[in-house]
This record gives C-alpha cells, sequence and structure tokens, in this order.
C-alpha cells in the first residue's frame, strides 16, 4: 500500500490499525467473516472504474465487453451454486436485495408478515425504522418463550388472519434450522408471495449443511459475505417467471451503476463456494459453534433454544446483572469481539439489549477447530461470571492474543 501511505497517511494509519486489530483479536461476530486473498484482489481491480448500468448485452455505457464477462460469470455461478433459475448480482447490500424483492411485488400500504426484529429478524423485515416498516403494513410472528424456537402453526394463524401479501422467512440472530418447505406452504394457502432472506446462512446452504429455500420461495435474498466468504454485497435468486421484474426493480428502480469491482469479487466468491473444500468449510463451521454452545451451556451460560443447528448462538443475560451492551465490551476488551443483541421478551433497548450473538464463521476461516472452541467458551464464560474483574480480563487478552498469533488470518 506504498501509493497510499504517500497519498494519505491518515487513512493508511487507519488500514493499518484495523489490520491490527482483525490480526490479534478473536472475531467471532457472526455476520463477519475474512475473504481469500483472490476475493481481495478482485475488490482492487480496474473494474472500480467502469460504469456499466443495464445487465449483460444490454448496457447503457460502451465498453462493457469485460464487465459483461465477469457479471456472466458471477450470474452463471450463483444459480449452479443454490440450483436457482436466475440471479441478479446487482445489488449494492442485502437491504438492497430485499427493497428489489419487496417492490417486486407490492404497493406501499401492503401487508407484509416478517420475523418481530426482537426474536431474530431483520431491519428489513418489517421494522419501523426501516422503509420496510415505513411503507408497509407488517404483521410479526417470533419464537415460544419456552424454548426459543418458531412455532410453525403460530405463523399460520396470523399468516391466515391478516392475510399478507408477502411472507418474509430467513433471520439475523435466530440459531435453530429453518423450515422453509412450512413457510412456503403456509405463503401457498394465504396467496402470499414467499421471500427468503438467506443472508446469514447462505454458506451453509450452499455446502450443504442446511436445506435449501430454492424450491420453496418465489425468491430468495441473500448477502455476498457473512458465512459465504465473500464481498459485502447482496443477490437476489428468483424463479424463472419472475427474472423480468427483479432485473428493472434493482436497476433503474432502486440502484444506478453496479460496482463492478464488487462484482468481479462475488464471481470469485462464487466460485470458491463451488469448490468441495468450502462444504467441509460449512460442516467445521457448525461443528465449532455447538461445541461452543455446549462449553457455554455446561458453564451455566443460558442460550436462546439451548443450542444451536447453525453457525451461531445466542446468549440470554437476563438472568444476569449484565447487559449486553457491558458484555459486549467486557470481551472485547479481553481481545473477544462479539455483538451485543435482543433476545425475546426483550425489555431494554437496542442500544443496550439483554443478549449477546456469537458465531464461528471467522475463527474456522482461520483454522480453528472444537478444541479452539472449547477454550474460549471457557474464557467467555469466566468474563460474564466476573465482567468488572480487569486482572482476569487482561490475563484472558494475553491468551486470546497468543492463540490469534498461532493461527495467522494469511500465511505466508
Amino acid at each position: 500500500m506504498q501509493h497510499l501511505r504517500r497519498a494519505d497517511e491518515k487513512v493508511f494509519r487507519a488500514v493499518e490499525d484495523e489490520t491490527g486489530r482483525q490480526l490479534g483479536q478473536l472475531e467471532m461476530i457472526a455476520s463477519e467473516n475474512f475473504v481469500s486473498p483472490a476475493v481481495r484482489e478482485a475488490l482492487g481491480t480496474v473494474f472500480t472504474h467502469k460504469y456499466a448500468e443495464g445487465l449483460p448485452g444490454r448496457r447503457y455505457y460502451g465498453g462493457c465487453e469485460f464487465a459483461d464477462q465477469v457479471e456472466e460469470l458471477a450470474r452463471s455461478r450463483a444459480t449452479r451454486l443454490f440450483g436457482a433459475d436466475h440471479a441478479n448480482v446487482q445489488p449494492h447490500s442485502g437491504a438492497q436485495a430485499n427493497m428489489a424483492a419487496y417492490f417486486a411485488f407490492l404497493e406501499p400500504g401492503d401487508t407484509i408478515l416478517g420475523m418481530n426484529l426482537s426474536h431474530g429478524g431483520h431491519l428489513t423485515h418489517g421494522s419501523p425504522v426501516n422503509f420496510s416498516g415505513r411503507l408497509f403494513r407488517v404483521e410479526a410472528y417470533g419464537v415460544r418463550e419456552e424454548d426459543g424456537r418458531i412455532d410453525y402453526d403460530s405463523v399460520l394463524e396470523v399468516a391466515r388472519r391478516c392475510r399478507p401479501r408477502l411472507i418474509m422467512s430467513g433471520a439475523s440472530a435466530y440459531p435453530r434450522a429453518l423450515d422453509f418447505e412450512a413457510f412456503g406452504r403456509i405463503a401457498a394457502e394465504v396467496d402470499a408471495v414467499h421471500v427468503v432472506d438467506l443472508a446469514h446462512i447462505a454458506g451453509l446452504v450452499a455446502g450443504g449443511h442446511h436445506p435449501s429455500p430454492v424450491p420453496h420461495a418465489d425468491v430468495v435474498t441473500t448477502t455476498t459475505h457473512k458465512t459465504l466468504r465473500g464481498p459485502r454485497g447482496g443477490l437476489v435468486l428468483c424463479r424463472g417467471e419472475h427474472a423480468r421484474v427483479i432485473d428493472r426493480m434493482v436497476f433503474p428502480f432502486i440502484q444506478g451503476g453496479p460496482l463492478m469491482h464488487v462484482i468481479a469479487s462475488k464471481a470469485v466468491a462464487l466460485g470458491e463456494a463451488l469448490a468441495p473444500a468450502f462444504g467441509d468449510y460449512g460442516a467445521r463451521v457448525i461443528e465449532n459453534a455447538r461445541v461452543l454452545a455446549r462449553t457455554l451451556r455446561h458453564r451455566g451460560v443460558r442460550l436462546v433454544s439451548g443450542g444451536t443447528d447453525t453457525h451461531l448462538i445466542l446468549v440470554d443475560l437476563r438472568e444476569r446483572e449484565l447487559t449486553g451492551k457491558d458484555a459486549e465490551h467486557a470481551l472485547e476488551r479481553a481481545g473477544i469481539t462479539v455483538n451485543k443483541n435482543t433476545v425475546p421478551g426483550e425489555r431494554r433497548s437496542p442500544f443496550v439489549t439483554s443478549g449477546l450473538r456469537i458465531g464461528t464463521p471467522a475463527l474456522t476461516t482461520r483454522g480453528m477447530g472444537t478444541e479452539e472452541m472449547a477454550t474460549i467458551g471457557g474464557w467467555i464464560a469466566d468474563i460474564l461470571e466476573q465482567p468488572g474483574n480487569e486482572d482476569r480480563i487482561a490475563r484472558i487478552r494475553g491468551r486470546a492474543n497468543e492463540l490469534s498469533s498461532a493461527y495467522p488470518l494469511y500465511a505466508p
């Protein structure tokens, strides 16, 4: 980065500091991961210069021959990976992918049925602070208080009562496998469009470790980072009959020119996900999460739903005199990065919360396994027991730094 250093010392230093943070801490935010050197290289290519409004073969600008090539690669790899009829790889984010899906089928004021945010849903599933909650009438489903799991009979009851035009399934903080077939049946019964937000578990589906929603959904949206281990961005998968309207909603309705350097990077990541090794990676992500959950549970830490089927666990701190915010800060001081999160039955502000969301994708990418997860789980439990014990925190931070050093992010 010699050019950056010469041109802008402040930005260069921020990049250096962030590099040190990522290398030296245990990254356990469930929605974060590390990309391969090839994915990073693609992000920094000359495609960042290129405007390419439109679709391959139908652009509004000249000079798009090679932009067409990388976008076609990304689209074909996405459809092959997920077994979908059609893919649009242009959305800049998962939120914009969801926006495209909504406006493909809805008018403002139509009813959507989505997962309650404090029960594990997402802002774009109907939160009142988001466009989805402001433009549409929202009904919500959630999880049972007693076991933290979705009650599909209850979802059906709500759907029969409110008759939504669209049902959104998928979650951002739900640790159990989702029954997309059940959601599809519910949508069919009430004549609703079924959209799946696959963002968090897309990599697990791609690797064959979670049932696919594609056969049961009209549209599937996802981010390309998280468990899919690509650049930050979004994509939309859909049935062939919806291809034209989805493409028109992405451009020109909600976006202008696509980010061709990001699309090139998406193509690389999707190619990596098609390799057999990616399925092995997904299996290790889930096994690591289960060991981490088991370790915490044995130490008396309460988990929403009692465990996990996926890449994440959700810690419920309501029985402790400890907020999610304070727990997050204590763990960060110890070199363990997680995020505060709401839990079912939440009574605190989203800026404070009563829970923690913890995931294993990033550390699994670094090569850590079940032995390391058991060790880290013990450290997390130690800190949750005494979040104000700075001597203990300092000692764990030293050990966390040693563990990080033993698993370099990018081998020489």
